[in-house]
């Protein structure tokens, strides 16, 4: 069995510089803020999660909304899909919800898509509170990308 290894990061890691994924996950937390000022508490996930992709489109960044993920198992893609909320500027995992509190549910289906997906980073954020103070996780993977890429996979949108 594998062994991988996941950290909950606080803040930013020694070393990198603005341009880094400390600074993507800044801009996206920053503008996940600028979001949750306009719209407040409340609202549906798919709002939340458009109006994301329009504040980050407008700062720049490279937005693929419901990115599937194919799942491979023991060699073979196996006719099911997960849908990743996000992949902003093909680095960062965002998950989103929009629920009362965070569940351990929660925290495991994104460090399984992280997983999965062979991105470094991800986001989970939570714009149900009047803050996102208390809503926002991020997990950075610190194992080599694994076979399954993102970015090979074309993008696919809920209408």
């Amino acid at each position: 069995m594998k062994k991988e290894c996941w950290v909950l990061t606080e803040g930013t890691e020694e070393g990198e510089d603005r341009g880094g994924l400390n600074g993507l996950s800044g801009a996206i937390i920053g503008a996940a803020i600028e979001v949750h000022k306009y719209l407040g508490p409340g609202m549906l996930e798919s709002t939340y999660e458009a109006c994301l992709e329009f504040e980050l489109t407008a700062r720049g960044h490279s937005v693929e909304r419901q990115k599937a993920l194919p799942v491979t198992y023991r060699g073979s893609v196996l006719d099911c899909v997960f849908r990743l909320d996000m992949v902003v500027d093909g680095r960062v995992l965002v998950e989103l919800k929009s629920v009362e509190r965070l569940l351990p549910v929660h925290r495991s289906q994104t460090l399984s898509y992280l997983r999965l997906s062979g991105l470094p980073l991800a986001l989970l954020i939570n714009f149900y509170g009047p803050t996102l103070k208390e809503g926002v996780r991020r997990f950075r993977s610190f194992q080599p990308n694994s076979a399954s890429s993102v970015a090979s996979v074309p993008s696919v949108r809920n209408s």
